[in-house]
Formats: structure tokens, C-alpha cells, sequence
């Protein structure tokens, strides 16, 4: 079996969006509905995709403002970035056309999710994987591109 690879993905989002419940969800298995929204957690994985173990580290940043301006951090040794809102939140409410026309423009993958079951948060991580993958396999050499989903 090959190395492991190691990979960060930050998740990224208005506050009380879902963002800490995805990502809970996916690394613990189970649904929290709660969670202090004003702290930065990280968060590691082991989970296999298409036969290559992959060492995770999850940035699940504090929820942003809507001018708030994209910390640094957030943009260092990253390989993809999971951008979550909520289709019950009035904040980020939007209908699923749009988000997937949002999506395309930025030629990015695009997946409806729910926090509440495991599959599909998982599901969202493993494609934000794939896709990393993707393009690093076409990123020169000593280059590195990232994902955002």
C-alpha cells in the first residue's frame, strides 16, 4: 500500500452555517446541532479514497462576516477549501440552481450535503479529495493548485 499523503482542507462559510457540524459529522460520526461558532478548530482523518490512505487536517475556520477580509492563514498549505452554506439560513439562503452556477463559474464541484447524515458529509470530503488530486496531477512541477467546492 502506497505512503499515506498528508492534506489540509479548510471549510469556509458564514457563521451558523453548518460548517463545525460537517465537519463533525465526518471525523466523529455523529450530528451536533450546537456548537461555539467564534472558535477556529482543526481536526484530523484517516480516510482511504480510491485505494490511497490519506492523513487529513480540517481547518473549520470561525464562521466569516460578509466583508470580512480572507485571513492568510486560511490560504498557506492548503489543498482545497470547502466553501458550506445553509439552504435554512437567511443569511446565505440561495437555491440550489444558483449554487451550482456559482459553482460552474469558478469551475469548481458542487454537492448538496446535510450535516445530519454521515454519507453525504462524508461523500463531500472525499470529492474535495478527488478534485485536489485532479489538479495537482496537471499543476507543474514544484507548483501547487487547490480545490474549492
Amino acid at each position: 500500500m502506497p505512503q499515506p499523503k498528508s492534506r489540509k482542507i479548510a471549510v469556509l462559510g458564514y457563521r451558523s452555517v453548518g460548517k463545525s457540524s460537517l465537519t463533525i459529522q465526518f471525523v466523529e460520526g455523529q450530528f451536533v446541532d450546537s456548537y461555539d461558532p467564534t472558535i477556529e478548530n482543526t481536526f484530523t482523518k484517516m480516510i482511504t479514497v480510491n485505494g490511497q490512505e490519506y492523513h487529513l487536517q480540517l481547518v473549520d475556520t470561525a464562521g466569516q462576516d460578509e466583508y470580512s477580509i480572507f485571513p492568510q492563514t486560511y490560504s498557506i498549505d492548503i489543498n482545497g477549501y470547502i466553501l458550506v452554506y445553509s439552504v435554512t439560513s437567511n443569511k446565505s439562503v440561495i437555491s440550489c440552481e444558483e449554487g451550482k452556477a456559482l459553482a460552474d463559474s469558478w469551475n469548481a464541484a458542487f454537492m448538496e450535503s446535510s450535516a445530519k447524515e454521515n454519507q453525504t458529509a462524508v461523500e463531500v470530503f472525499k470529492r474535495t479529495i478527488l478534485e485536489a488530486e485532479k489538479m495537482e496531477g496537471g499543476a507543474p512541477q514544484g507548483r501547487t493548485s487547490c480545490s474549492l467546492m
